[in-house]
């Protein structure tokens, strides 16, 4: 998001920040959740079966680990369902987190 002036104090408004992460995450399927000032990423993936599953949440776990920005998931037989937040930043989306979601979206 761009800083903005406004009488001469810089803000950065969230509805612009909510746009953006919009517009940069639409090409990958990531969508912005928010509830009461909370924001998050969200994916859902699907694969053939568990061990395919398995082993994309393997490779995205050693990603997460270098990064040191570990996502909120969650997984059932084949079916994963991913969320980014950056939780020292109150709950918020952050540039970890689109970063992260675009790593996450190469491995596959």
């Amino acid at each position: 998001a761009r800083e903005w002036h406004s009488r001469g104090r810089e803000f950065d408004p969230p509805w612009l920040h909510q746009i953006d992460i919009r517009y940069s995450m639409a090409e990958q399927d990531w969508q912005l959740e928010t509830d009461a000032g909370a924001s998050k990423l969200v994916r859902h993936f699907e694969f053939n079966d568990f061990v395919e599953a398995f082993g994309f949440m393997t490779r995205v776990a050693l990603l997460a680990e270098r990064a040191d920005h570990h996502p909120n998931w969650s997984n059932v037989y084949n079916r994963i369902t991913i969320e980014l937040t950056s939780h020292d930043a109150g709950n918020r989306v952050t540039q970890r987190d689109r970063d992260l979601a675009a790593a996450i979206d190469k491995v596959l």
